[in-house]
């Protein structure tokens, strides 16, 4: 199972959530509550999250877990990245930045992701 992990890049910490083809939701909330455990512990605006969906699994309850997660996350997070999103996770991925009126970014490649993560501020 993964677990959330903090990655440095060029001097810059970033939180890094990895749900790569995951598929139970079981792991997916587990993540979510790791997730969640550090980032609302953060002073505001501090965080700046990664989050990896390539190939994992989407419906409309995860679209509620994620919806209520993203939510809860604004205070604390300055700004944010997704990567992997394809096909009709876009139409998801869309819909739950206008219900949580959050702006993450989604980037073909991590590499791109962290790049545009630290020339924020």
């Amino acid at each position: 199972m993964n677990k959330p992990e903090i990655i440095n890049y060029q001097g810059r910490r970033i939180f890094f959530m990895d749900f790569t083809g995951m598929r139970e939701i079981s792991e997916i909330e587990e993540l979510i509550k790791q997730s969640k455990d550090y980032i609302r512990m953060q002073p505001e605006k501090s965080v700046i999250s990664l989050t990896n969906i390539a190939g994992m699994h989407f419906n409309a309850e995860i679209k509620n877990i994620f919806s209520e997660f993203i939510s809860g996350n604004k205070p604390y997070v300055s700004h944010g990245a997704v990567v992997g999103i394809s096909g009709l996770q876009r139409i998801v991925y869309n819909g739950i930045m206008k219900l949580t009126g959050r702006d993450l970014r989604s980037f073909e490649t991590l590499d791109l992701a962290k790049e545009w993560l630290i020339s924020k501020n």
